[in-house]
């Protein structure tokens, strides 16, 4: 049976046709979505994530100065382009960030990340794998994965799960962003919900971006989906009042 059938089989038609818009090249990140597989139906398959900005990035993290217990920002490009040490003035901070990348992708470089033994994580992936019309099922098992790692390879690291952030459809070009949000409601409460099980801190982060509609807001954005500047100044003050750095 092939890699494809495989898919097929196990996760059904909807997967079958992300894999083969992923492999036509129409998803590719334009610096924001990216893709990568670790389970081993989908290795071959989901190959394509592996592009020259991913490449870069996570050679960049492995020849990086690596310290011991650093606290991680780990996560897609809303991660990426937060000037974290800045805005929460801590030198010991890093970004693991890569524009495009999903919970495959975090899985694919956990052990770079693990590897420094970290105090904290702070994890926000998810809305590339919605992009893609990825089974939340199937996200959410990459949660449980990732978790699990984390335990496992480094059991004093602290785990925080972010909930994924909202977007404004009206304002996005990419059509497999229009009608996410229903999407990203039902992973960011199945989230919670998996948090609550592992006994781990979920922070939900749409109040803080969110407008009446549950959308982002758009004075926030240029795109529908990435932050603006004052958004993560927004954030890092949230997470300090709460005591989480």
């Amino acid at each position: 049976m092939t890699n494809r059938q495989i898919s097929k089989n196990k996760y059904g038609k909807n997967l079958t046709a992300w894999c083969l818009l992923v492999l036509s090249g129409l998803l590719l990140p334009n610096n924001a979505f990216a893709q990568t597989p670790v389970s081993k139906p989908l290795a071959k398959i989901d190959s394509n994530y592996n592009h020259a900005h991913y490449q870069q990035r996570t050679e960049f993290f492995r020849k990086s100065h690596h310290f011991k217990h650093p606290i991680v920002f780990l996560g897609n490009s809303i991660t990426e382009h937060g000037e974290w040490q800045e805005v929460f003035d801590n030198h010991n901070i890093i970004n693991r960030g890569i524009g495009g990348d999903n919970t495959f992708g975090v899985l694919a470089r956990l052990d770079e990340v693990l590897a420094t033994k970290p105090r904290k994580i702070f994890l926000l992936i998810g809305i590339n794998d919605l992009s893609r019309r990825l089974p939340i099922d199937v996200i959410v098992n990459n949660y449980k994965r990732i978790i699990t790692r984390v335990k496992r390879e480094s059991p004093k690291t602290t785990l925080y799960i972010q909930s994924v952030l909202p977007v404004r459809e009206s304002m996005t070009t990419a059509s497999y962003l229009k009608n996410i949000s229903p999407l990203v409601t039902e992973l960011n409460k199945r989230t919670k919900e998996l948090a609550a099980a592992e006994h781990l801190i979920w922070i939900n982060l749409h109040p803080l971006v969110a407008a009446p509609d549950g959308q982002l807001r758009e004075e926030l954005s240029r795109d529908g989906i990435h932050l603006k500047p004052e958004a993560y100044i927004t954030w890092a003050n949230y997470l300090k009042s709460q005591k989480y750095l």
